[in-house]
């Protein structure tokens, strides 16, 4: 232990260093909710007149590698795709049992709930893939929409995941990204050697011998309300915890920033809001880090089939892995064995979903400026991954200078429009 009395001058050095860091804890308090106040009553100001992302543009300048007849085709099925995706949504005002008779009509339509010659190649492409690499880090995603609505926002989270982990694998469950079209977005990635691969999910493997087997037999058939949030969305809630039982890893959302690497985490979750004590108050299920066959997976997964409510906003998500956790919290012998981590909000969460417009931003003014410098030093040391609340910012402008386009100007690979999507 040093001796700060030793001289005079080292007193003064540590005093200094306190009052700095109070100093930078003061900025980013206060500044956090001068700019949250300015963000709720200006997101509206800040939504792009754009209604919807660009589509990725690759990177490298091609010859066209499809003949016209193959392109047609290709055009043929991405149209599908987005019929497929509309079709996901039931009409709205029905009642339970009206809900229940139109899925069992559109059924043959879900391309998704169908088997193919590529979805039951999964396990077998997924293993040739893990065991043929030396993956430091195992991560996986989920894009049940359109290949065409995989926009730059979705890939600035694949280039900082692989700048922070160029030795990780990467494998993105998709019917839509195995595709031609899935290919030429990714080729940016894999021309530089980075292990990445879009997959056909085969649903009926990933949740046999799982508590989510029976639940997903009976959708199948039409016997159960699909409920008025999409389908696809509450699909990717179960698909996540199924992917991560059979494989284990680390399941990543596309809306993230990712900082630094992971490799050091295991068996976590994050939680996205605590109360003055500290103590969690609500846990999120858009990063999972977890073995193979862990049994809070398997919890996650029984609590899926036996609460699933399709017309509850969170209710087989977030809300589900809140409510298992705090159950398991009541049994504390249960929870130790189990063995898990909760990670604070700054981890993962640094910013909630109603502060979000503040991270997109960047106002003139010298107040602004040092908040942002302060919290850039305040995620620089604690953070390894910025959610970015896709659903609230996802037609926000990046602003030059704000703490989203710094971030990803320090942590992308091709760096390409970053101020334009």
């Amino acid at each position: 232990m040093f001796d700060y009395y030793r001289k005079s001058r080292t007193r003064k050095i540590h005093l200094f260093s306190v009052l700095s860091f109070a100093l930078i804890i003061f900025i980013v308090t206060f500044s956090d909710n001068l700019i949250s106040n300015f963000s709720s009553t200006h997101s509206i100001a800040l939504v792009s007149k754009s209604s919807s992302q660009q589509p990725l543009k690759s990177t490298f300048v091609q010859k066209p590698i499809f003949s016209k007849k193959k392109e047609a085709h290709i055009i043929k099925e991405e149209v599908q795709d987005i019929d497929d995706h509309a079709n996901l949504v039931p009409p709205f005002n029905l009642t339970v049992e009206q809900r229940i008779s139109w899925f069992k009509k559109k059924l043959p339509e879900f391309s998704i709930l169908k088997s193919s010659r590529l979805s039951r190649q999964f396990n077998s492409r997924v293993n040739k893939f893990l065991n043929s690499r030396n993956c430091r880090v195992k991560f996986f995603m989920t894009w049940i929409s359109p290949a065409n609505t995989f926009g730059r926002r979705e890939f600035f989270a694949l280039e900082t995941l692989f700048k922070s982990h160029p030795k990780g694998c990467l494998i993105i469950l998709s019917r839509t990204l195995d595709t031609p079209r899935g290919v030429k977005i990714l080729n940016p990635l894999t021309e530089l050697g980075y292990n990445v691969v879009s997959v056909t999910p085969e649903l009926s493997f990933l949740f046999n011998r799982t508590p989510a087997e029976t639940w997903y037999a009976d959708l199948k058939k039409g016997n159960k309300d699909p409920g008025v949030i999409p389908l696809a969305q509450n699909l990717s809630n179960l698909i996540r915890l199924a992917v991560l039982y059979k494989y284990g890893g680390v399941y990543l959302d596309t809306d993230f920033i990712i900082l630094k690497d992971f490799s050091s985490l295991r068996n976590s979750i994050g939680a996205q809001s605590v109360s003055a004590n500290g103590n969690w108050t609500r846990l999120n299920n858009a990063v999972l880090i977890f073995d193979r066959k862990h049994p809070l997976l398997y919890k996650f997964m029984e609590e899926f089939a036996l609460s699933f409510d399709g017309n509850k906003w969170g209710q087989n998500g977030p809300y589900l892995v809140s409510r298992v956790v705090e159950r398991l919290n009541m049994m504390s012998t249960e929870k130790y064995q189990l063995n898990f981590t909760i990670l604070p909000p700054i981890s993962f969460y640094p910013v909630d979903w109603v502060r979000i417009p503040g991270f997109f931003m960047k106002l003139n003014t010298r107040t602004h400026s040092r908040w942002v410098d302060a919290k850039l030093l305040q995620l620089s040391g604690e953070t390894y991954g910025v959610h970015l609340w896709n659903k609230q910012s996802n037609n926000m402008r990046i602003e030059k200078g704000s703490i989203i386009g710094r971030l990803i100007s320090d942590h992308c690979l091709f760096c390409k429009d970053i101020y334009s999507s």
